[in-house]
């Protein structure tokens, strides 16, 4: 299974009847994808859409119907679309109940870099700041390491997204969350142990005594 797969598969578990999800751009949007048979979930993308549906096959894609980052997305019967403003209200007065972001970096206390890497041209921050910030819960799609380097690190090297820490990072290798500020192992990917999920990250995890395999 395909490391993008894992992450999305997993983070779709953490859905419950009736919430509002923000779904960011890149593998967090594939989450849309896993929403367990009967489960009736709103998702949000900031740019003014509620009630977007899994990406929409070849062929099939509207021009108007696009996530944030401007890729289609598919719009399930009753959506609606508002404006940015609306839209950032929603999410700057807690309405959204969780959130699903991209990471460059997370630190040991579960602090967030997704926006920035100093020296290249890119297009900005977007709504991070905002959604880490305002959502009642964060969560954080990324691949365990880029280009073989650990991205959980004990303190981020890139500029931080926000000063609250996040609430939950699911990788290909692992779940991890962060009670008392402290990076703390949930599960292991199917295949991981937890030797291999301690070579990959810099920061200090804590290990309780059992850690289960991820449910996909």
């Amino acid at each position: 299974m395909e490391a993008q797969t894992i992450i999305a598969k997993r983070i779709a578990r953490e859905l419950r009847p009736g919430m509002l999800v923000n779904l960011g751009i890149g593998i967090p949007t594939l989450v849309a994808n896993y929403v367990p048979d009967g489960l009736n979930v709103y998702f949000q993308s900031e740019n003014g859409l509620i009630g977007t549906g899994p990406i929409p096959e070849e062929g099939m894609m509207h021009p108007t119907l696009t996530d944030a980052g401007g890729r289609p997305v598919s719009a399930l019967p009753g959506a609606c679309t508002f404006d940015s403003a609306m839209s950032f209200g929603l999410i700057r007065g807690g309405h959204v109940d969780m959130t699903v972001l991209g990471g460059l970096q997370v630190d040991a206390k579960g602090l967030l870099a997704n926006w920035m890497i100093p020296g290249k041209m890119v297009p900005g921050m977007g709504g991070a700041m905002d959604l880490v910030t305002g959502a009642k819960r964060v969560i954080i799609a990324m691949q365990h390491t880029a280009k073989g380097k650990p991205k959980i690190l004990e303190k981020c090297s890139l500029p931080l997204t926000s000063v609250r820490p996040v609430d939950l990072i699911v990788t290909e290798m692992a779940v991890i969350s962060f009670p008392e500020g402290r990076a703390t192992l949930l599960e292991t990917a199917p295949g991981v142990s937890v030797q291999q999920v301690i070579d990959a990250t810099e920061a200090r995890l804590a290990i309780p005594g059992t850690i289960p395999d991820m449910c996909l």
